[in-house]
């Protein structure tokens, strides 16, 4: 049990210290309370997945604002958030217009970006092979086990015309399939058979439930806090962040001015609320992805890299 008595579960090839882990239980009863709604009628589904991302997902992300502060309140002081957020939102803002002026493209540099991000946050091993195959399980499942679904919730995403997968996303499924089938050897031959638990149960999950809701599963099951738990034990980093009760505390400010930035953008969508929804927040999530992926190469260039008068850290 973590002191902050939230939920917290790091990924199979990195355990957690035990101050940083709740029952796995709490797991367990979020995951089933989440896929529960797949029984729900196709719009109250989609919206409930949604609220599930945006109020249990988004806040792992805010954490950048208290990383941000760490890094930088020494050297600019006051203004320490202005530097911070006005290049994030301005590359955010460049994902948004992209969007609307080349979906297609948009959708593929989306999909790539977030299968590196997804898989770099859920291992520490430096294998391709393995990142790939984690990392693209939560697309390449959905495209392969629900694809006429999947076609719909993309097509509504990106405002495009997707009756089927297009072919470059059956090509990019099929070869996360070879990755993740190499990578399953590997695992085999090297006798680490058990880091091939939670990955197959999240396929399981990705081939019984609906690709959104399975999607939320795993967002907020695994996603966020496999980077919520990288955070909270990396001392060079986040040392305000100790448990789950104070990355939640820390990442309120942040995650609120990105619910307010939310609903300010809400009325430039149209279409019933679940797709408007739908379209509002994937579209977010992958404005929101560029600049967190940069910042965090930023910090982590930062840190193996000493300052003068600093010493590297071991």
């Amino acid at each position: 049990m973590n002191r902050g008595g939230g939920l917290l579960i790091g990924p199979a090839s990195a355990p957690a210290p035990a101050t940083t882990l709740t029952p796995p239980i709490l797991v367990m009863l979020l995951a089933a309370s989440v896929a529960g709604t797949a029984l729900l009628p196709p719009g109250p589904q989609i919206l409930t997945a949604l609220l599930v991302i945006i109020a249990l997902g988004v806040p792992h992300g805010a954490l950048d604002g208290e990383l941000a502060r760490e890094a930088l309140r020494p050297g600019f002081g006051r203004i320490w958030f202005l530097v911070f957020s006005t290049p994030y939102l301005l590359l955010a803002g460049l994902v948004l217009i992209s969007w609307q002026v080349a979906p297609t493209a948009t959708l593929v540099a989306f999909f790539a970006a977030s299968v590196w991000h997804f898989g770099s946050e859920e291992t520490s091993s430096p294998s391709t092979v393995e990142i790939l195959a984690r990392g693209g399980l939560p697309i390449g499942m959905a495209v392969l086990a629900h694809p006429v679904a999947t076609a719909s919730l993309f097509a509504t995403i990106s405002h495009t015309t997707m009756a089927q997968p297009p072919a470059w996303m059956w090509f990019g499924s099929l070869a996360w399939l070879g990755y993740a089938g190499l990578w399953a050897g590997r695992c085999a031959a090297a006798g680490t058979g058990n880091r091939l638990i939670l990955p197959g149960v999240l396929a399981c999950v990705f081939l019984a439930l609906p690709p959104l809701t399975a999607f939320a599963i795993y967002f907020v099951c695994i996603h966020a806090p496999a980077h919520t738990r990288a955070v909270i034990t990396d001392r060079m980093r986040g040392r305000r962040v100790h448990d789950v009760r104070s990355a939640v505390l820390l990442s309120l400010p942040v995650t609120a001015l990105t619910l307010i930035l939310g609903a300010a953008l809400w009325p430039l969508y149209s279409g019933p609320p679940d797709q408007r929804l739908l379209s509002l927040t994937i579209q977010g999530l992958a404005a929101l992805t560029l600049p967190h992926m940069l910042f965090e190469a930023w910090l982590t260039r930062r840190v193996r890299i000493p300052r003068p008068g600093h010493l590297a850290p071991r």
